[in-house]
């Protein structure tokens, strides 16, 4: 029989049309529109355009509080990153996102500006909708955000960043059960990181390595601690070749940052910067200034941004893996959405020193 398309007589006293209507209108359960409308994948193509026809026909607009506490459970999951300016987060959310629409699930995005309070109330924001996950970026979070997230029983997975303390092959069994109850993260270690570059340049006959960064985020100074962890083991640790400032990272202060260590430290013969984009920053004024690189002074990035394979000289840097860590961090969550611990609670993707011609 062919589902009527009329409106429906009964709907609710406001006048708005409701799920029930569309069901009854296209001859289905409200739990089959219900996921037709979510997109999953398991819904007959033939139903589901049946369902959206019918429902566009009346105009219906789902209420996402009133099918929270219908199901105890929303089908919105929460993403907060620190900035939408850099590459390396728009990578990260487009992969979470078009893993979770997959599943039939949307996103609710909160951008933190690296700011705790920011962070906090945007996390109680998200939680009043009764998010079925959380995606957040970091392991380093107040304690006020700390509670949040344990109080409120939404399964929650990290990213980008690992815990720093490594398992020894003796304590392998004593920490299952702790890492199989969390924290749930996919990333690499940002010191491991920093060292390796740090190797890099010093395998190249470096022994003055400025490490230049800006931010001062927690990843950043892992960065650091791994630079310094680098230069004291090959006993060239010098704490004055630290430039640190707290300022947004950028080309412009990248290229600041270049002069005034060029003017202060000419003795330096590589500069490590934190992100790529104060690596071309740097490059670029060198260009500006006469300074050759390689050959008077290196220059090595973080992240592999767009971009850095065309500077010239095209950049060193640290290639991370921001798209996949999106993506895996996605299948992790729905995991634990669905009542399923994750074999690899916290999922190591490495990263790639890219040796390119300014080292």
């Amino acid at each position: 029989m062919k589902a009527s398309l009329n409106r429906p007589k009964n709907h609710r006293s406001t006048g708005r049309i409701t799920l029930n209507d569309v069901a009854q209108a296209a001859g289905v359960s409200p739990s089959t529109v219900s996921r037709a409308l979510r997109g999953e994948r398991a819904v007959d193509p033939d139903l589901v355009l049946r369902v959206l026809e019918v429902s566009d026909k009346l105009g219906y607009v789902p209420d996402p509080a009133a099918r929270a506490l219908a199901s105890q459970r929303s089908d919105h999951v929460t993403i907060l990153i620190p900035l939408l300016s850099n590459t390396l987060f728009v990578d990260l959310l487009e992969a979470a996102q078009r893993t979770l629409r997959a599943a039939g699930f949307q996103t609710l995005m909160g951008v933190t500006h690296y700011n705790a309070s920011e962070e906090e109330q945007l996390l109680r924001e998200q939680l009043h909708h009764r998010p079925a996950g959380m995606l957040i970026t970091g392991l380093d979070h107040s304690p006020t955000t700390q509670k949040l997230m344990a109080r409120s029983n939404v399964p929650c997975v990290h990213l980008m960043d690992l815990p720093e303390n490594k398992v020894s092959n003796a304590s392998l069994e004593a920490v299952d059960e702790a890492l199989s109850q969390g924290p749930y993260c996919v990333g690499f270690r940002q010191t491991d990181a920093g060292e390796a570059m740090t190797q890099h340049l010093m395998a190249q006959g470096k022994e003055r390595i400025v490490f230049a960064a800006a931010q001062l985020d927690p990843r950043v100074m892992q960065r650091l601690q791994g630079w310094r962890k680098a230069l004291k083991m090959g006993q060239l640790y010098d704490p004055t070749l630290e430039w640190l400032n707290p300022a947004p990272s950028s080309l412009a202060l990248g290229g600041l940052m270049f002069e005034q260590i060029m003017k202060q430290s000419p003795a330096v013969d590589a500069i490590f910067f934190c992100n790529d984009d104060l690596a071309q920053g740097a490059l670029l004024a060198a260009m500006r200034l006469g300074i050759s690189v390689p050959h008077q002074v290196a220059i090595a990035g973080f992240n592999d941004l767009t971009g850095s394979d065309q500077m010239w000289p095209p950049l060193t840097t640290v290639r991370t893996p921001r798209a996949q860590v999106g993506e895996a961090a996605a299948h992790m969550l729905l995991e634990l959405i669905h009542g399923e611990i994750p074999k690899q609670p916290q999922l190591d993707l490495g990263f790639e020193i890219i040796a390119r011609h300014s080292t």
